[in-house]
């Protein structure tokens, strides 16, 4: 297998291809064009492609190079960056770059991936016009509260802030209800199954189908904990050392709020969430810290429900649990 990889900027990518013990690399414009004549040069049978997560800007070439029948791989920038240490890389170009990638993708073998589904990436385009909207009105109420304690308010300015609110509120409130309407039409199943859960509910249900892309993009609980930002970290060395540490903050921040906020819910109304809620509470553990458990404890059975493709029963025990 040959690792090309693509290091990816706005109007142009690099592609490094492998030759002889080092690299020779390649620009082509970021457009059909450019990437029409990229595929030109490929052998579909032998070539894998690798590179880095770069929001919009790489979608239509990874979307090409799929539509090709080739092989490819995307990574999150900060696994390359932490990789760029370990091989104790100094010097960062786009040359440079396209370079080290492919060395990691050597090294690591990556999964193929897979492009969502049309609706999944028409939600993800719709979730962060939500969030940048949300922003946006966020700054707006700060500006009219700035504004109103002034000796002498500009009525203009008000004004045209208040319009501005007004305008942001209603776009909100159509985007989240397209959000919602496009899952539970497009997702049916898939919604019902995770709505199921008690205390998850539809705003989080929208959020998790999105994350999981349609509930096809995590192969184990545990990682798409990681994923939520909800799984502990561990420090474990020699004898002296025995530390289990914060959650990690390498993943969705905006799911981790809604899972923290469904928890709230799941310790009155989800029977398992609730008993696992009261045991870490006689344990001693604080509330906070509890609560953030029980959220993780949601993303598990999320997780069980999408592996199993079932609904979800309030009480029941899993066979393994049953005859433990």
């Amino acid at each position: 297998m040959k690792y090309i990889v693509i290091d990816i900027a706005k109007s142009s990518f690099v592609a490094a291809f492998p030759k002889g013990a080092g690299y020779t690399t390649a620009t082509y414009n970021n457009n059909r064009n450019g990437i029409s004549i990229f595929l030109s040069k490929l052998n579909k049978c032998l070539d894998h492609f690798v590179l880095e997560a770069t929001g919009n800007y790489g979608c239509l070439l990874v979307e090409m190079l799929l539509e090709a029948g080739l092989s490819v791989s995307v990574f999150n920038p900060k696994q390359i960056k932490h990789f760029s240490k370990v091989v104790h890389y100094i010097t960062k170009t786009d040359k440079v770059d396209a370079k080290l990638i492919s060395l990691y993708g050597s090294k690591m073998s990556p999964k193929p991936y897979k492009m969502p589904v049309a609706s999944i990436q028409a939600l993800k385009q719709q979730k962060t016009l939500f969030a940048q909207f949300k922003k946006q009105l966020t700054m707006c109420y700060n500006f009219l509260e700035s504004f109103s304690v002034l000796p002498k308010p500009d009525t203009v300015s008000l004004t045209m802030v208040k319009q501005n609110i007004s305008y942001l509120e209603e776009q909100i409130a159509v985007l989240e209800q397209e959000m919602l309407s496009m899952t539970q039409e497009r997702c049916k199943e898939l919604y019902a199954q995770i709505s199921s859960i008690k205390g998850i509910g539809d705003r989080t249900t929208m959020e998790l189908i999105v994350a999981t892309a349609g509930g096809h993009h995590f192969e184990s609980a545990k990682q798409f904990s990681k994923y939520v930002c909800l799984a502990p970290t561990y420090e474990y060395s020699g004898s002296s050392v025995r530390k289990k540490g914060n959650i990690n903050r390498h993943g969705n921040p905006q799911l981790r709020s809604l899972l923290y906020i469904a928890s709230w819910s799941a310790i009155r109304f989800n029977k398992a969430c609730k008993d696992f809620y009261e045991r870490l509470k006689e344990r001693g553990k604080p509330g906070k810290v509890a609560l953030i458990a029980v959220a993780n404890k949601l993303i598990r059975q999320v997780f069980a429900i999408m592996r199993d493709h079932t609904f979800y029963l309030d009480g029941h025990l899993s066979k393994l649990k049953a005859n433990a």
